[in-house]
């Protein structure tokens, strides 16, 4: 797993040891910057279910102002912090160790892209998007990105509309603005 464009293009970051832990991988990566450049530059970036952080730390090579990374499992918290610290993206990273649900609900701030990558088992995802629009953290022009299982397709979620999906073998992503 590595950086795949940008400043840190390159850098090799360390892998999850849990297995349910999914890293994005490098094509779907691409495809996904490739698809949500025009948002990155100065954005601030919401990685929900980080992981390894590897996709926070892609939009901060690629010009992001700052990614937030949150997750509740205490080794990707740790592999998040490693991997920052590794990148040498200290300074425009926060990482914080809390439920997707509860961050969502809590936070003051306003994203301009917001990329959710839940376990393909997470029975909370519908709620989860639902509190995204009420909570209103999505920046006006901004771009919401889930990654979820192809077999299960994204139920609508009202003031959300989907402008794109791209399939793989497993994967689908979903990209979602909000209606004017």
């Amino acid at each position: 797993m590595r950086v795949i464009a940008g400043k840190m293009r390159g850098t090799n970051l360390e892998n999850p040891k849990d297995r349910r832990v999914r890293p994005t991988t490098d094509r779907i990566k691409e495809d996904l910057f490739n698809i949500i450049m025009p948002y990155i530059p100065d954005s601030l970036f919401l990685d929900l279910f980080s992981g390894s952080g590897a996709i926070g730390i892609e939009a901060i090579s690629r010009g992001c102002k700052k990614s937030i990374f949150v997750d509740n499992n205490m080794d990707s918290f740790r592999l998040i912090k490693k991997n920052i610290k590794k990148t040498k993206c200290v300074e425009q990273s926060t990482v914080i160790k809390k439920d997707a649900i509860s961050f969502v609900n809590t936070t003051k701030d306003k994203f301009d892209v917001i990329f959710l990558d839940p376990p393909y088992n997470y029975e909370k995802l519908k709620n989860l998007i639902e509190n995204v629009v009420k909570c209103d953290i999505l920046c006006k022009d901004g771009i919401l990105i889930v990654e979820h299982d192809k077999n299960i397709p994204l139920e609508p979620v009202e003031k959300l509309v989907n402008i794109k999906t791209k399939s793989y073998s497993l994967t689908s992503i979903d990209f979602f603005v909000t209606e004017d």
